[in-house]
C-alpha cells in the first residue's frame, strides 16, 4: 500500500503533458522535483477496482484540494473522513476527557514505599493473608494492564475512527503502561519474587482464568482479517469493547481495588494503597471514557443493539461476575480486614447492576447493595487528600495544580 504526502497514484497516472497542479511552482523547485517525479511514475499503480481500507493511518491517500473537514463528516467507527484532522471536534467530551488525563499525571518513583518495606520484612508485621492479597494482586493487576495496553495499541486504535477519541486512546496507553511500572515498582520495592509475580497468570487458576476469559477478546479485535462495516463485524467489535472497558476494567479490577485500599485505610502497606489508588482514579477515568464511546456507537448504529445481541451481553456480565467472585475468594479464603468472600459476592452484584443501567441494560440482581460505600468516596476526583494524608491525589502536574 503506497502513502505519500505527493498522490503518486495521481501524478503516475497523469499524462506526460498534462499542466502540473501548481502552475506557479518557481522554475528551480520544479527542477528539483523532476527527478522524484521519474521515479513516482515507475511505481506500480493498484488496479482501478481495488480498494484503499480507510481508517488505519488516514495516511493511505492524500487528496490535493479536497474539502475541509466538517463535525457531520466525523463519526466513531467506519468514518471515511481524513483520521489526520484533530478538529473541529465532534465529541468533545473525549477531548476534555484527554486534557483531564494529562491534568492528572503521576510517577510511581513519586511515592515512598519505605514504610511498605519495614511492614513487610517484620515476622509479624502482616499475616499470611494480607500477604496473600498483596502479592495475589500484584500478580493479577501486572499482567492485566499490560494485557490490556496491547489490546488498546494492537487493536482498539485501529477500530475507532475519530480522531479525538484516538488522541484519549493513546492517552490511556501511555497510563497503562504507567499501572505495569507501578506494579513493578511496588515489587522490587518489597522485594518480591519477580517472576513469580509477573507469571501468576500462567500458574494461579482465578488469575489464569480471568486473563484467558479476556484475551478471547484480545484476539477477536487483533485479528488481522477482521474489519468493520458490517452489522455482524459491528456488533462484534461492540461486543470487544464491552469486554474490555465494562467487564476487564469495570469488575475485573474492582475486588483487588478495595482489597489493597482496605489495608491502605487501616494503615498497613501505604505506599502501595497509594499507588493503587492512583492507578483506580485513571481506571475510572478509562471505564467512563468507554461507556462514552459505546453508547456513541449504538447512538449512530441503533440496528447493532437488538435483543438478541443485549442478552449476549447480559449472559458475558453474569460470567464475568462469577469470574470475580472467585477470585475473591481465592484471594481471600478468610475473612480479613473486615472482609469477606460473601460480602464481595454482593459488591460485585451491585457493580454489575451499575454497569448494566451505564449501558442501556436492565438490572440482573435486584436488591443488591454496595457494602463498600467508602470506595465511592476514595474514586472522587475532586478530592484533595488521601485516606493517610501523605500528598495531594489529585496529582495534578504544576501549571494544573489548584490549591484555593
Amino acid at each position: 500500500m503506497l502513502t505519500s504526502w505527493e498522490d503518486p497514484v495521481s501524478n503516475a497516472r497523469r499524462p506526460a503533458d498534462a499542466t502540473p497542479p501548481e502552475p506557479m511552482l518557481a522554475a528551480a523547485t520544479r527542477q528539483a522535483m523532476e527527478p522524484s517525479k521519474a521515479r513516482v511514475a515507475q511505481l506500480p499503480v493498484p488496479e482501478p477496482h481495488v480498494e484503499v481500507e480507510q481508517g488505519i493511518t488516514g495516511l493511505e491517500s492524500v487528496e490535493f484540494g479536497a474539502a475541509r473537514i466538517t463535525v457531520d463528516d466525523k463519526q466513531m467507527i467506519n468514518c471515511r473522513a481524513d483520521l489526520n484532522q484533530l478538529v473541529p471536534f465532534k465529541y468533545k467530551w473525549a477531548w476534555q476527557k484527554y486534557l483531564d488525563a494529562c491534568a492528572n499525571h503521576w510517577m510511581p518513583q513519586e511515592i515512598n514505599m519505605t514504610a511498605d518495606l519495614a511492614l513487610w520484612r517484620r515476622p509479624d508485621g502482616l499475616s499470611a493473608d494480607e500477604r496473600l492479597i498483596i502479592k495475589r494482586n500484584l500478580g493479577f493487576f501486572a499482567s492485566a494492564d499490560s494485557l490490556v495496553a496491547n489490546n488498546l495499541v494492537l487493536a482498539v486504535y485501529r477500530h475507532i475512527t475519530n480522531p479525538e477519541c484516538r488522541q484519549y486512546l493513546l492517552r490511556q496507553a501511555f497510563e497503562e503502561a504507567l499501572h505495569t511500572h507501578a506494579y513493578q515498582y511496588c515489587v522490587e520495592s518489597l522485594g518480591l519474587d519477580e517472576a513469580e509475580v509477573f507469571n501468576m497468570y500462567r500458574e494461579v487458576p482465578a488469575i489464569h482464568d480471568k486473563a484467558a476469559w479476556a484475551m478471547r477478546f484480545t484476539e477477536s479485535l487483533g485479528d488481522p482479517d477482521f474489519h468493520t462495516g458490517t452489522p455482524q463485524n459491528d456488533q462484534r467489535l461492540l461486543r470487544d469493547l464491552i469486554a474490555f472497558y465494562i467487564v476487564f476494567e469495570g469488575i475485573f479490577f474492582y475486588v483487588g481495588f478495595v482489597q489493597v485500599l482496605s489495608m491502605g485505610r487501616r494503615n498497613k502497606m501505604t505506599g502501595c494503597a497509594e499507588q493503587f489508588q492512583y492507578i483506580l482514579r485513571d481506571e475510572s477515568m478509562h471505564m467512563n471514557f468507554g461507556i462514552d464511546v459505546i453508547n456513541q456507537i449504538k447512538i449512530e448504529n441503533p440496528h447493532l443493539w437488538t435483543a438478541a445481541f443485549q442478552q449476549e451481553i447480559i449472559e458475558m456480565l453474569r460470567e464475568a461476575v462469577l469470574l470475580e467472585t472467585r477470585y475473591a475468594a481465592d484471594s481471600m479464603p478468610r475473612g480479613v480486614l473486615g472482609l469477606n468472600a460473601k460480602m464481595f459476592e454482593e459488591y460485585l452484584q451491585f457493580i454489575a447492576n451499575r454497569r448494566c443501567a451505564q449501558i442501556g441494560l436492565p438490572e440482573q440482581y435486584p436488591g443488591t447493595n454496595n457494602p463498600f460505600p467508602w470506595m465511592s468516596e476514595l474514586m472522587d476526583l475532586k478530592k484533595e487528600k488521601n485516606f493517610f494524608e501523605t500528598r495531594v491525589t489529585e496529582y495534578q502536574t504544576g501549571g494544573a495544580l489548584n490549591w484555593d
